[in-house]
């Protein structure tokens, strides 16, 4: 499997070179988009894998830290481009901060609802029923629902505010955007003072050594991300004309595309290790994500935004907000009695898929 994996990441390698070509050459916005959108799969791979491998010579809290902080490079990347795109470009500028916050809500949605899902349903086939400590679960999921908070507050407070000091919205983002940090910084630091071995972890995995060189992963880590910044350029700057020839609007691509596109890797990992009927590294994956990118990424482009005079504001509408809180309601409620089985998983793809067909049916 994990063989298997591999080369097809080798080969989505050609689609990278396909993006380059097709830019170059001022081919059709549909090829570069798609072309640019796949090519991102395997470099976000490599980029997982050089945090993975610099992780193992820094050190078991070093390490986290450094999984923690670049887990969700690529999709920060290719956000981070957005906002410089619509800063260069005021003619796109709402329509991309909509694509940004979008991919926000789709980076947790999909963690939550897809991957959990298919890590539940495909590990509970394997081994009927695989239970996980319900403890750390209780603290990501309580976690997980006051990120939801967090993010809500701005959302729906932003109108009365703006009425009265249009800046307030701004400020009160700002705000929030600080504690969010805070509070992630904090739940980094208690996970350092409780961390226990996992109760599913085996002799295997106290034994992995390092496959490449310290030289060779920072080489690979900052390669990965130079490509997918490229990319992701090229990705962002023919979302308009896809829009326009799909008839879709940004604000789905944002919620569907771009965070599969982004996280594929990582959730792949997920999925093999409940196959291995590793449940609680498994949730620690798609759970911890999701934390990642409420508590971290989300303020972070907010402050990424002011350097770029293109502001982000952390205000929601209310279809993201009722899919949030709906996808946090139940992943919390299957994983507080610490075991799952393959209805659960199927529960909540079922879920993902509903939020999805709605999403896609809404104008934009």
């Amino acid at each position: 499997m994990e063989d298997i994996l591999k080369y097809l990441n080798y080969g989505l390698l050609i689609f990278s070179l396909a993006a380059v070509t097709a830019e170059i050459l001022h081919w059709s916005p549909l090829v570069v988009f798609f072309a640019a959108a796949l090519g991102v799969v395997p470099l976000a791979g490599f980029l997982g894998k050089a945090t993975e491998e610099l992780a193992l010579y820094t050190g078991p809290k070093l390490g986290g830290l450094l999984n923690a902080t670049l887990g969700n490079a690529a999709e920060l990347i290719i956000t981070i481009v957005a906002i410089w795109t619509g800063a260069t470009n005021p003619e796109l500028r709402e329509g991309l901060l909509e694509l940004v916050k979008a991919s926000i809500t789709g980076s947790i949605l999909g963690n939550l609802l897809l991957i959990l899902g298919a890590s539940i349903l495909l590990g509970g086939l394997k081994f009927t029923r695989q239970r996980f400590n319900r403890n750390q679960a209780g603290v990501n999921a309580t976690m997980l629902i006051l990120a939801v908070i967090a993010l809500a507050i701005p959302s729906l407070f932003s109108h009365s505010i703006e009425t009265v000091n249009r800046a307030g919205v701004e400020y009160l983002s700002i705000g929030v955007a600080v504690v969010m940090i805070v509070v992630y910084v904090l739940s980094i630091i208690f996970s350092f003072q409780t961390e226990d071995t996992p109760a599913d972890t085996t002799p295997d995995d106290t034994r992995h050594q390092p496959q490449w060189s310290k030289r060779t992963a920072i080489i690979v880590l900052i390669a990965a991300t130079a490509g997918i910044a490229w990319l992701s350029e090229a990705l962002v700057g023919a979302v308009e004309p896809v829009v326009e020839a799909l008839g879709i609007s940004e604000f789905f691509l944002g919620i569907i595309l771009i965070p599969l596109v982004g996280n594929v890797a990582e959730h792949v990992v997920a999925v093999q290790m409940a196959l291995k009927n590793k449940m609680e590294l498994s949730l620690a994956i798609s759970l911890g994500s999701s934390l990642q990118i409420a508590l971290f990424v989300a303020p972070l482009l907010v402050f990424i935004s002011l350097l770029m005079n293109n502001p982000l504001t952390l205000t929601f509408n209310i279809f993201e907000l009722v899919a949030l809180f709906a996808a946090t309601l139940i992943a919390t409620f299957i994983a507080l009695d610490g075991e799952s089985n393959w209805l659960e998983g199927a529960q909540l793809l079922g879920v993902y898929v509903i939020i999805g067909i709605a999403f896609f049916f809404l104008p934009a």
